[in-house]
């Protein structure tokens, strides 16, 4: 009996190193499982979130999924999203701060039928515009302030039309535009069939109204704990080495991204494109924020007219306590 306690010990204590005691982190994303998160994937499957002593649980999104709302109910300890939604939920009264900006650059895009006569912002003026919502509908409403377009419809402003989480509008002549990304459905109008010069892409990099996106946020409640800020930290770095690796091998993020796609909906093809078109959006990215680029985020939104996303320049709402630390690591 004693031989058998003494083994039993040992066996614990075996598990410990190996991982039994490894801190817990729940990770929600903004969105489904696809190519957009991939940085995480690859780090889970890598090892690097195990290496660096985590259990991450990587939580997908979805439209009935609100990150901020998950994180304030205490669901998730860090979420992705992006910074005007995160914005507005701080001026809210919700304690969201940015920890780390893994997204360097917006992939944020108005896709137009070329056939409509649009071929300038200006042209927009009178169309019918696919706009998502659910906190993503906040650069737009800042763009059309400053075109001075009312989205309230009519021959002087914009027709907004709330677009689903797909680019049927413009497939079925719904919507003159339709939001798109980069790396996602501008892809899937062309794999729809639509060449690419039937259509006018307006870049909100390009408009001068990009805002920051796919970032890393957390409770700043919570980063009064040292103990939580190392935890990020080590979030954070073994994320960025996902970030990394995804550059490096971008066949083995999608596969990692299929690999936890559950609903089995995504394609080797579309996320070969989208990992592809991600990666130009981290690329450069240590995770450090570009407080420059945060700055020209604020202005875009302050400059939202008589309805902005915002109503003042926000205090406290990213912090570089975290990156400092996993820097040091």
């Amino acid at each position: 009996m004693k031989k058998y306690l003494m083994v039993a010990a040992a066996g614990a204590l075996l598990a410990g190193s190996t991982g039994a005691f490894a801190e817990a982190v729940k990770l929600q994303l903004k969105w489904v499982t696809q190519a957009q998160f991939a940085g995480y994937y690859v780090a889970q499957a890598k090892g690097y979130y195990k290496d660096a002593g985590l259990d991450v649980t990587i939580m997908p999104g979805g439209p009935d999924i609100n990150p901020e709302q998950v994180l304030a109910g205490g669901g998730a300890d860090v979420i992705v999203d992006w910074m005007p939604s995160a914005l507005a939920s701080r001026e809210k009264g919700s304690p969201v701060v940015n920890i780390a900006q893994p997204f360097k650059r917006s992939g944020m895009m108005l896709t137009c039928r070329k056939e409509t006569g649009i071929a300038s912002p200006a042209d927009l003026k009178g169309k019918t515009l696919g706009v998502w919502f659910y906190g993503n509908e906040y650069p737009f409403l800042s763009w059309m302030s400053q075109l001075k377009l009312p989205t309230t419809g009519g021959a002087d402003g914009v027709n907004v039309l709330k677009q689903g989480f797909n680019v049927d509008p413009l497939l079925q002549k719904q919507a003159d535009c339709i939001s798109t990304m980069t790396y996602n459905e501008y892809h899937q109008v062309l794999e729809a069939g639509v060449k690419a010069e039937d259509l006018v892409v307006f870049k909100y990099e390009d408009q001068g109204v990009a805002t920051l996106e796919d970032g890393l946020y957390t409770l700043d409640t919570k980063l009064k704990d040292p103990a939580f800020v190392t935890t990020m930290a080590k979030f954070v770095k073994a994320s960025m080495k996902g970030w990394d690796e995804a550059r490096k091998d971008p066949a083995s993020a999608v596969k990692a991204v299929l690999e936890n796609d559950a609903s089995g909906s995504q394609t080797e093809a579309h996320q070969t494109t989208m990992v592809d078109e991600v990666n130009k959006l981290t690329e450069g990215s240590d995770g450090t924020l570009d407080v420059a680029a945060a700055d020209r985020t604020v202005a875009t939104l302050l400059a939202g007219g008589s309805d902005p996303v915002i109503t003042k320049k926000p205090e406290g709402a990213w912090t570089d306590v975290v990156t400092k630390a996993a820097a040091g690591m």
